[in-house]
């Protein structure tokens, strides 16, 4: 659309607009075009009434048409814009008919990118994205910027489009669903790594891996792309790169970019090279919290002085559901890694911690291959409590992992079927001194809503599992 908020205001007030999608961001996109005059709006969401009753709520007393229930999209006609949300494909035959008819289909994202007067920094990736994208805003703000946090780190940004300055900073995270039909690309795009994900919704790795291309195939001369060069697909997205390309590397020492060499993560440029902070000052555990570190430091380096880098990594101590600490009961600790909806990222978890682990794993299927983590489960984990859709995989895959290379043999296995018992089985099977983590390796759709409904629940049977031990004493 390529328009200022006040030609988008003018624009929308006379068109029958629908919304696809009462969710997170979209709760506050229908809020913010009621703000702005717009009068014929339709929201559609397959579940009913009485679920979506607290997101209704929102709408009390607002002049809003709704289609609600499993047969929603058969009202879908008529309309000259409908943002969709971002679970939704483009290429369902609803909206297909209806672009083909002359609607403009686009979403909350692709709107805020149209009128956002600030420069981006925006964030993809399979794992990581979301650490990542909070360090680059904590550190922007430690030099001193006016930022802005949001997109798929759960605050949509476009109902504060008239409060953003042309010299603020927006730092937000894109995801694959985000990004499939985006036709722009932010002035700073960074992809921590690809790996299979999300296959249950798009129809292949392939699909996959051009969505989160579309991060920076629109960029032009003067704007930056920040890969990670150690992993494979991400390298070769250095053939089709316009812009500017900074990578950043933990394995190798990079004439551009940012490298971990001798303890240290270095910036290097034409102009110098700049040893930035010691990863022994670092306070996130964990080798992929050094790659998300890596991928900062190059996203920011042109922006602060090294100094505000130091500052943010020696204090900050994480996000919410990504290896949080949680409590300790009689000498076991307990974490909540609940961000963990892949095998890599798993993985990777399982490996910040220096001894073996008590891993509770298992939840919705994405339908992706879990090899990945057999071998790493073979080798740190003392036991392993399964749950939810893809417990088997996750069991096949040590079971590989044991008869390729004959370690593992003594990892023990629990089954649970209620998500609810896993943190007692992990208890009663813990010794003084062990780690109880969760990380289950998939989505949490099974059982919950979101990761974080899941990592809250996991975090209160914890707080009543101490409790409880605690008044037995």
């Amino acid at each position: 659309m390529n328009m200022k908020p006040d030609e988008f205001k003018r624009w929308i007030k006379g068109k029958r607009t629908a919304i696809i999608g009462v969710g997170k961001s979209n709760i506050p996109l229908a809020k913010f075009l009621l703000s702005i005059g717009a009068v014929d709006i339709t929201l559609f969401d397959k579940s009913d009434g009485e679920k979506l009753k607290p997101a209704l709520e929102n709408f009390k007393g607002m002049d809003l048409k709704m289609k609600l229930g499993g047969d929603y999209l058969k009202h879908l006609h008529g309309f000259d814009v409908i943002f969709k949300t971002p679970g939704i494909r483009c290429d369902i035959p609803e909206l297909v008919a209806e672009r083909e008819r002359g609607a403009v289909v686009t979403s909350e994202m692709e709107v805020f990118f149209d009128l956002c007067p600030a420069e981006i920094f925006a964030v993809t990736g399979s794992d990581g994205k979301t650490t990542t994208t909070t360090l680059i805003y904590k550190i922007l703000k430690e030099h001193g910027y006016r930022c802005w946090l949001g997109g798929n780190i759960g605050t949509p940004l476009l109902d504060k489009i008239e409060e953003i300055g042309e010299t603020d900073k927006v730092v937000l995270e894109l995801s694959s669903f985000q990004l499939h039909t985006m036709r722009k690309s932010p002035h700073t795009a960074v992809v921590t790594n690809i790996s299979p994900n999300h296959l249950d919704v798009h129809k292949s790795m392939e699909e996959y891996i051009e969505a989160k291309k579309n991060i920076f195939l629109h960029q032009k001369d003067g704007d930056r792309l920040i890969l990670n060069f150690d992993n494979e697909i991400t390298r070769e997205f250095l053939n089709e790169a316009k812009s500017r390309v900074l990578p950043f590397s933990r394995r190798n020492s990079l004439a551009e970019g940012a490298f971990l060499k001798n303890g240290k993560i270095v910036f290097s440029d034409s102009d110098r090279t700049s040893d930035i902070i010691g990863i022994d000052e670092i306070i996130l555990p964990g080798s992929h919290n050094i790659e998300n570190y890596l991928a900062a430091t190059a996203a920011v380096f042109d922006y602060v002085e090294p100094e505000s880098i130091r500052r943010v990594a020696k204090t900050f101590k994480g996000v919410e559901h990504r290896i949080e600490y949680v409590a300790e009961i009689n000498g076991v600790s307990f974490y909540n890694d609940s961000i963990g909806t892949s095998p890599t990222r798993t993985a990777a978890s399982i490996g910040a911690f220096k001894q073996k682990v008590i891993l509770i794993a298992g939840g919705y299927d994405k339908q992706i291959p879990y090899d990945a983590m057999g071998e790493i489960v073979a080798e740190k984990v003392k036991a392993l409590v399964l749950t939810g859709p893809t417990g088997p995989k996750i069991k096949k895959a040590l079971e590989d992992a044991i008869e390729n290379k004959g370690v593992g043999k003594d990892v023990k296995v629990i089954t649970c079927e209620r998500f609810d018992d896993t943190v007692r089985e992990a208890y009663n099977n813990a010794e003084k001194g062990d780690i109880v983590l969760l990380s289950p390796a998939s989505a949490s759709f099974d059982r919950f809503k979101d990761f974080e409904e899941r990592g809250n629940r996991f975090k209160e049977l914890v707080k009543n599992l101490k409790a409880i031990t605690e008044a037995l004493d």
